[in-house]
């Protein structure tokens, strides 16, 4: 699915970079956390595979606010980025929300501004959280019907579980459905999952997602992670393959649809830019 997308936007890019117009993708890292560092290699080789500049500002594990308001007011004013991401987590003297807030909402390519999640609820066009659109666009992908059927997540997150319920929620043909929200907070939450027909787990729980959480046949969506060192402990334990219709697998999972949405909304963004 993410090779689909990349393949749409391979003419698109084209057009910009014909018109004069090469996009920008600006990265910031704060701090040297070996796994944000590594996604943001990851993006920054992939934006210089199909065609992006990908401006990068590493600043220290003891770096300020100010510091780091400095770095993304000078993204805001640099023509040559049309969009921008702080990647999280921040050290902990770092206020990220308050970060956030100094981002243009419309050069932030992670949908994540209280501008751009304001836009999602209403429906009006704007950059999506990109977990939440790589998972409407993979059910989609693999025919996986959602209209008017039941879908439980796990977890209520701000990218992920809360935007994808605003998503799915949506009067759209891939979406349109019954959505149900719940967390670790409410004691019987498998009594939600076992009657859903599709299941998103994206609580940040390792194994929190057990067979006997799951109707058979259900379709199960692996969204949450957490990292242990340099282990990746997804949320779904590796046993509901054994009664789920469809699975999303353990490695790779949604994190290579994450990746091709994020420059979906990198492109659309360098489209709406004055110098398109």
């Amino acid at each position: 699915m993410a090779e689909a997308v990349f393949a749409e936007l391979a003419p698109r890019i084209r057009a910009l970079i014909d018109a004069g117009h090469q996009p920008g993708l600006g990265t910031i890292l704060v701090g040297n956390e070996s796994a944000s560092a590594g996604y943001v290699r990851m993006k920054q080789d992939t934006a210089a595979e199909i065609g992006f500049t990908s401006p990068h500002v590493h600043l220290g594990e003891d770096a300020s606010q100010a510091d780091l308001v400095g770095a993304i007011r000078s993204f805001n004013d640099d023509p040559a980025v049309d969009a921008m991401l702080v990647q999280h987590p921040t050290p902990s003297q770092i206020d990220y929300e308050a970060a956030l807030l100094e981002v243009d909402p419309d050069k932030d390519v992670d949908g994540l501004h209280p501008v751009n999640m304001g836009r999602l609820a209403m429906s009006m066009p704007g950059p999506v959280p990109c977990t939440p659109a790589g998972i409407e666009a993979l059910l989609a992908y693999y025919e996986v019907p959602v209209a008017g059927r039941e879908v439980c997540i796990l977890g209520r997150g701000t990218t992920l579980g809360r935007p994808l319920a605003l998503l799915l929620s949506q009067k759209r043909p891939t979406a349109n459905a019954a959505v149900t929200v719940v967390h670790t907070g409410v004691p019987d939450w498998p009594k939600y999952t076992r009657r859903a027909e599709i299941v998103v787990a994206a609580a940040g729980v390792p194994g929190i997602l057990q067979p006997e959480h799951v109707t058979p046949g259900a379709v199960v969506v692996g969204g949450g992670v957490r990292y242990e060192g340099r282990r990746l402990l997804p949320d779904v334990d590796e046993r509901c393959e054994a009664v789920a219709g469809a699975i999303t697998p353990r490695l790779g999972g949604v994190g290579p649809t994450t990746i091709a949405m994020l420059f979906r909304n990198a492109v659309e963004a360098a489209e709406r830019s004055p110098r398109a």
